[in-house]
């Protein structure tokens, strides 16, 4: 095992554990919001012990600014504006924008290939 180099066994337990993390917060976000922010913070520990990234369906679920969880309606809203979807989170007021030019352009190809 080279330096900082981890086994695949390992990698999977860890992304196990921050998906179990991040469904604890969701799931305690209205009791304890303290709570989940908690969790969230260390599954972010957990991706960079052991150098993985945060599952996708989780990655857009937290602020990159206050490591907040972010919950729609209660402490983030979601907009979608010309080209992308902005995330703001209403703690810090950091704007998270995320493209979706390609999700558009996939279905206007669909849209010609029915015709």
């Amino acid at each position: 095992m080279s330096r900082g180099k981890r086994p695949s066994w390992m990698i999977e337990i860890a992304i196990e554990r921050m998906n179990i993390l991040f469904e604890n917060a969701e799931k305690q976000f209205i009791k304890h919001p303290e709570r989940s922010n908690r969790y969230v913070e260390l599954a972010q520990k957990l991706s960079m012990k052991y150098n993985t990234s945060i599952p996708e369906q989780w990655s857009r679920r937290f602020c990159k600014n206050c490591n907040c969880f972010l919950y729609p309606g209660h402490n983030s809203s979601v907009r979608l504006f010309n080209e992308s979807v902005n995330i703001l989170c209403e703690e810090c007021g950091h704007i998270m924008k995320i493209p979706y030019r390609r999700e558009k352009k996939n279905k206007r190809r669909a849209k010609y290939e029915s015709k």
